[in-house]
């Protein structure tokens, strides 16, 4: 009896973002690891939404037993938050961040992106637009405009709730007091992505970020001609927008020649290191793009490598909530804990499932809020367990997340970026310092 000849099948979308990362996906053994670090599989128990399960979806595509413009892999894909948990308990490495943009920019080339979506990424594409956005939202939540609609039902109360939420993450920073934010120097030139959430509604973070670099012995700039890192356009799948915003930033920041790019936002930081993956078919800015990806830091980072430098006392209870871009896909585990325990007198209470993603991601919880809202009730719960003063974190759209939860919940508790704390605890000794003199600290 002979022994049957079995032909390769040809992949059905060979010139396809999603053949180029194939390699990926066989990586996969479906061990089922992943399972368990899964926000989505966790919540709605369905091996679709797992990481393993999408990857199934993924290899049907390619080998042609589903179609791109099949519902079912298009709901499933789109339930996926992106937080690449996975890839941190993965014993097998696979790129899982990588499969998933590439499989929503080969369905996009069959199925429009969302409207909602869509809508949103052009405004993040256009500086006029989107400055005009910011300042809007800057006004409703002074106006108290944003509170008065945090009740509302649905996407539009949610993004008020949001909105309101950015007030109390400022509020909660301020504090009396000033301090001379010159250090000598000597731990090099950083360069300061700006970002698009963070300076438009979380401008003092970015100050704080600033003066607490320098009292920890950076030099910081902030680059001209800057823009959105495009992280939101990749994790949609608008691969050509995410490449156009990358460029921009690459020649920004090589004219300033730093020694770091410093980001204060978890998702922009793992979307500028991974600027080389994105520019891997393109011989012309591949090496650019790598050389750029090679100084990027997050603020943690820098200032865990600095001691960072003590403060005045902050007697607050604080929980941490792990950013998953910063935690999964950076793998920046320590430095965010080195600088909150460098805060004197601030307690650091833990939080369970810190590890697990709160429902932003990105655009996510207004694209597919439902999901997202089963996300957060989770997080919330445990949050409510903690006892915790305030939240703190490292990403704007976690900050804004968890806030628009505790705003619509009713909770005391608050969000804060980590560097606010860090600077509240300088206000504090330098407040305590000019008391001590009787005069004024500048």
């Amino acid at each position: 009896m002979s022994t049957p000849v079995v032909v390769p099948r040809e992949r059905a979308l060979p010139d396809s973002p999603l053949a180029k990362v194939q390699a990926g996906i066989d990586a996969c053994v479906h061990c089922g690891f992943c399972l368990q670090a899964c926000p989505t599989y966790l919540t709605l128990e369905d091996e679709n939404d797992s990481p393993r399960g999408r990857i199934v979806l993924m290899r049907s595509l390619l080998e042609g037993t589903l179609t791109p413009t099949n519902d079912s892999v298009e709901t499933h894909i789109a339930r996926c938050l992106g937080c690449r948990a996975c890839e941190t308990v993965c014993p097998s490495g696979v790129p899982y961040g990588h499969l998933l943009e590439a499989t929503r920019a080969t369905l996009a080339r069959s199925r429009p992106i969302p409207r909602i979506a869509r809508a949103i990424l052009a405004v993040f594409s256009r500086r006029s637009l989107l400055s005009l956005a910011m300042f809007g939202g800057r006004v409703m939540r002074a106006t108290g405009i944003a509170r008065l609609m945090s009740g509302l039902p649905g996407r539009i109360g949610f993004a008020m709730a949001m909105l309101t939420s950015t007030d109390r993450a400022s509020s909660s920073s301020d504090e009396p007091g000033e301090y001379l934010s010159r250090g000598n120097g000597t731990r090099g030139n950083v360069s300061l992505l700006t970002g698009c959430v963070m300076e438009g509604l979380f401008a003092g973070t970015n100050a704080a970020t600033e003066r607490t670099l320098a009292v920890n012995d950076y030099l910081v700039a902030r680059p001209a001609g800057q823009v959105c890192c495009g992280a939101l356009h990749a994790h949609a799948g608008d691969d050509e927008a995410a490449c156009e915003l990358a460029r921009s930033n690459i020649a920004a920041f090589e004219r300033e020649q730093c020694d770091y790019v410093c980001v204060n936002a978890a998702g922009c930081g793992a979307m500028m290191k991974e600027y080389g993956h994105l520019f891997a078919d393109d011989p012309e800015w591949h090496e650019r793009a790598k050389t750029l990806s090679a100084k990027v830091r997050d603020v943690t980072e820098l200032l865990s490598v600095a001691g960072p430098k003590r403060g005045g006392s902050v007697p607050i209870r604080v929980a941490y909530d792990a950013p998953c871009h910063l935690l999964h896909a950076q793998r920046v585990s320590s430095p965010p804990l080195d600088v909150l325990r460098a805060i004197p007198d601030l307690e650091l209470v833990p939080l369970v499932e810190s590890d697990v993603c709160c429902g932003s991601a990105g655009i996510y919880n207004l694209v597919e809020p439902e999901t997202s809202n089963v996300v957060l009730d989770r997080k919330l719960e445990n949050i409510e367990q903690t006892n915790a003063d305030v939240v703190a974190t490292g990403n704007p759209g976690c900050m804004m997340q968890i806030g628009a939860g505790l705003v619509r919940s009713g909770s005391r508790k608050s969000t804060v970026h980590l560097v606010d704390l860090l600077d509240r605890s300088y206000r504090r000794a330098a407040r305590d310092s000019d008391g001590k003199r009787g005069g004024r600290a500048k």
